[in-house]
């Protein structure tokens, strides 16, 4: 065990923590909707519950994704389970059904919104420039099915 080394086989910044959620993400039996799976982080501005959140590569606290930022602004790392204050710790759900504020239709596909930080959209993105990125399916008229795929940019 000499030879392991801290963050192998993931690099030590946003795509090492996507890459491993995904891997976690496929590891987990089809279907877990009723199964939360999450972490907690600092949050670095204040969040609201359901809020799609991404992760500082600089500091790993945690904040509102947008589809019309950075590409790590636009990888999704979670939704955040309750509003908190920048400074406090929330936590981040990367898997399971989490509670809307906007009115779902069942079935309907969501993606992070390139207009509104933080929140899901049934439109995605399509200016150049901007990120898609599918956040998930909605289970009924106020829980999403968290579905989070790596963004892609529009060119």
């Amino acid at each position: 065990m000499a030879d392991v080394k801290d963050l192998q086989p993931y690099a030590g910044n946003v795509e090492g923590l996507v890459a491993a959620l995904e891997d976690f993400r496929q590891t987990m039996p089809n279907p877990i909707v009723f199964k939360v799976v999450g972490y907690q982080a600092e949050a670095f501005e204040n969040v609201s519950q359901g809020d799609a959140i991404y992760s500082r590569a600089s500091d790993g606290k945690v904040g509102k994704a947008v589809a019309n930022g950075t590409v790590d602004q636009a990888t999704v790392a979670g939704f955040a389970e309750t509003t908190k204050s920048a400074g406090q710790t929330v936590r981040v759900i990367v898997s399971g059904q989490v509670p809307s504020t906007q009115t779902l239709d069942a079935g309907d596909l969501f993606f992070l919104s390139g207009s509104s930080a933080g929140s899901i959209t049934k439109t995605p993105p399509t200016t150049a420039g901007q990120f898609l990125t599918f956040v998930g399916e909605a289970a009924n008229t106020a829980e999403l099915i968290v579905r989070i795929k790596r963004p892609i940019q529009l060119r």
